[in-house]
């Protein structure tokens, strides 16, 4: 009893000290970002969550996104074209507070994650790439190029280790797009939605009553 007690005291402390920065972002009411995240300019999802711990920045992420701790997702461009590299020489503020010239910046695209994808901890996305529906990627990946749908990727750099479903399966459950469903729909179907075939069934069957 008294670990128990010490675990849920630690766990307050973290998630009183230790609050989500967020920056110009739009978070859905029915989602939420975890103690430690710095989050700036991304729109966050009905049913996604955020971990502690991970950044985020000029991104827009889904419905239903499982985002595990310490993922990064975005972040800005360096001028590699340019003499030098650092922020100094450009417009706008940089945490070294000193400017000699005023450059254009980079521009840093949009990072675009859709709608029922699981990022494992420790992930790391390249600003500008997509990652579609109901995409895996592994714990620790590092992701440097778009993510098809349904696809499984993993390593450094990641790549595709295989599919969760068939590609007919993949695309019939894009088209169905569950995570634009309104609460009541989504209470009446959630006891199928531990296999697509029940799921279908069950959706057959409500379209011919």
């Amino acid at each position: 009893m008294l670990s128990r007690l010490k675990y849920y005291f630690a766990k307050a402390q973290r998630v009183l000290l230790r609050r989500p920065a967020v920056c110009r972002s739009k978070i859905h009411k029915k989602a939420k970002v975890c103690s430690g995240s710095q989050i700036n300019a991304t729109e966050l999802g009905a049913y996604s969550y955020i971990g502690h711990d991970c950044f985020s920045v000029n991104a827009t992420v889904g419905a239903f996104c499982s985002i595990a701790d310490g993922c990064r997702i975005g972040g800005a461009a360096h001028a590699v074209a340019h003499v030098s590299q650092s922020p100094v020489f450009e417009k706008g503020k940089n945490v070294l507070k000193t400017h000699f010239a005023e450059l254009d910046r980079i521009a840093v695209p949009t990072t675009v994650i859709g709608n029922d994808v699981w990022i494992g901890a420790g992930a790391q996305l390249r600003s500008g790439v997509h990652v579609g529906n109901g995409a895996v990627i592994g714990m620790g990946s590092v992701v440097t190029h778009d993510v098809p749908p349904y696809e499984i990727w993993a390593g450094v750099p990641a790549r595709c280790i295989g599919r969760r479903f068939d590609e007919e399966t993949a695309r019939w459950l894009e088209e169905i797009a569950f995570w634009s469903w309104d609460e009541r729909k989504l209470r009446r179907l959630a006891p199928y939605m531990d296999d697509p075939q029940r799921l279908r069934e069950a959706l057959e069957k409500e379209a011919t009553l």
